[in-house]
Parts: structure tokens; sequence; C-alpha cells
């Protein structure tokens, strides 16, 4: 499935003191995803309403509020391709654009900090344009040896592997009610509705690894927290290596789920679709590395002209 666009405006994460164990990360996330905006709650605060803003715990809840909440993806999906999508691929679509970036407040933590926040629903709000998530960061885990581990929130884990225990059950603590919400109307349940909640975590967290210049740890760390068997999530982290055209590596991940795209348009799936040969996924593959070199030599070549211009 392709990746939520950046909102139109980069609203940034708001300019305020630290107010957690994890706004460092929250921080660095917005640096790098400037179309995902991260504000947290200082304790008594009121989560902001209006312009468009849904509570999390309204969007589990799976009433009049998840209703608005599709209409908007209903709208856009027919403004784009010039036809009306199937009621569970709008509600497949929509839960995509939430569980992608909601999960990223849990992944990131612990990606770049090693904390962990436990963030039920009720703690978060999610506005969809200008692309904004405000949160409400208590209860925390982390390791012995972490600075944070004397502050108010804290639960120190023994090491590593209960961490990424962690950061599984984290993740779906909030997400198993979303699920709950949103399954019925993407006509999907159990192991299904599990596979696209698993992709989202996986592939959140290695778009954003990839923006921070750490694809191959994160690829790493990836693969130990879904070995496969960690119910609720399906499968593993389903890494794995192609060889292109010319003999080059080209990084490939098998997805748990499909998200049904190629309803909408047949020729523009994701890469990493399983419904795509081989033959189709490493030319996808191909076509995506080589767009990204030519962007790094364009930009490159911008900045040695400004230098010489300057000289």
């Amino acid at each position: 499935m392709p990746v939520p666009a950046p909102a139109e405006t980069s609203p940034g994460t708001d300019a305020r003191p630290a107010l957690s164990a994890v706004t460092e990360a929250y921080v660095r996330l917005t640096e790098v995803l400037p179309g995902l905006g991260v504000t947290e709650l200082a304790p008594g605060e009121a989560a902001p309403t209006g312009g468009g803003r849904v509570a999390a715990a309204k969007l589990a809840a799976g009433g009049p509020d998840l209703d608005a909440f599709l209409a908007w993806d209903e709208a856009q999906m027919e403004e784009d391709y010039g036809q009306r999508a199937r009621p569970d691929v709008v509600a497949g679509f929509g839960l995509h654009r939430y569980a992608w970036p909601a999960a990223l407040l849990i992944t990131v933590p612990w990606f770049l900090l090693r904390r962990v926040p436990r963030l039920p629903v009720e703690q978060v709000t999610f506005q969809r344009m200008p692309g904004r998530i405000s949160v409400r960061v208590g209860e925390f885990a982390c390791l012995p040896d972490d600075a944070a581990a004397v502050l108010p929130g804290a639960r120190v884990v023994p090491n590593e592997e209960a961490l990424r225990a962690e950061v599984r059950a984290a993740v779906a603590e909030h997400m198993e009610p979303v699920l709950g919400g949103f399954g019925p109307r993407t006509r999907r349940r159990g192991r299904a509705l599990w596979g696209m909640a698993t992709d989202d975590v996986i592939e959140g967290l290695w778009y954003v690894a990839g923006l921070l210049g750490e694809k191959r740890r994160a690829t790493d760390e990836l693969e130990r927290l879904f070995p496969g068997a960690t119910r609720p999530y399906v499968g593993s982290a389903g890494f794995r290596e192609l060889t292109g055209p010319n003999g080059e590596c080209l990084p490939a991940r098998d997805r748990a789920g499909c998200c049904f795209f190629y309803t909408m348009d047949p020729e523009d799936t994701c890469a990493n679709c399983p419904r795509n040969s081989e033959a189709v996924r490493i030319a996808k593959l191909t076509a995506e590395a080589q767009a990204t070199a030519d962007a790094t030599t364009e930009a490159a070549g911008t900045e040695m002209a400004g230098v010489a211009a300057s000289g």
C-alpha cells in the first residue's frame, strides 16, 4: 500500500519544553517526516478538538466519527482515480492511513531511545490534515542502564528481548480496539486484519529509518522484533533481497496482507504487493532505486552549483 502522503503543510512538533522521556524521539521524527507533527499534552491539558481532529477512541468505537473519517478517504480516492472505491477498500485505506503513523508513536522512541511508551487509544488524537497527532505519554518501559529509569512512569525491564516484548504489547494495546472499529468495514477479521496492522508497523518504521539513514539497522531490529509466531501479529518481518538486472541488490519485503489497491489501479501497485510476480517486483524495485539515485544526483548537482555561484 502507498505510504501516506505528506501533509500540505509542515506542522512540526510544537516548540515547548520536553514533556516526557520520548519527546526527543518525536522531535526527530518530525524533522525527517515534516508531514507528521506530534504534540505532547501536558498533565491535565485537554486534548485538542475541532479542525477535523478525531480521538482514536472514537475510531475504535466504530460509529459516526469513523463514518466521517472514512468519508474523507472515499472522496479523495474518487478525486484521484475518477471512480468510487468499494466500501471495504475505503475502510482499508482509512485504517492504513491511521495505523501507519500511530504505530510510529511507539516504534520510533524504541528505535531511537530504547524507550517504549504505552499509548492506549484514550491518549491519542489524530488530525489527518495538516497531519498532526496529539498524545499524552505516561508510563514507558526502558532498560536498567537508561538514565530515564528514575523518572516517574518508568518501568524497567531486564534486557533487549523484554523491551521488544514491550513494543509488541504496546502496539497491540493501541491497535486492537482500533481494528475492532475498522474491522467490520474492511470485511476482514482475525489474521487478515492483523496482517494489515503488522505490515503498517513494520513498513512505517522501515520507511522512517530510511529517512534517518538507518535502514539497515532497522531491518535487523525489525527481524528481531518480528521473528514469527508473535501473536497477534502475522508472520515474520519478511525481509529478503532480490537481484536486479545488473546484479544489484534490491531490498524487498514479503507483505503479510493485501490492501486491495489493485482494485483502483491494477498497474500502480506497490513494489512489494503480494500480487506481483518476482519479475514485476524486480522491475518496480529497480525503477524505485533508479529514481532515488537520480534524485540524489540532482540534489548534489544543485548544491554544487550553489557553491560555485557563491565562490
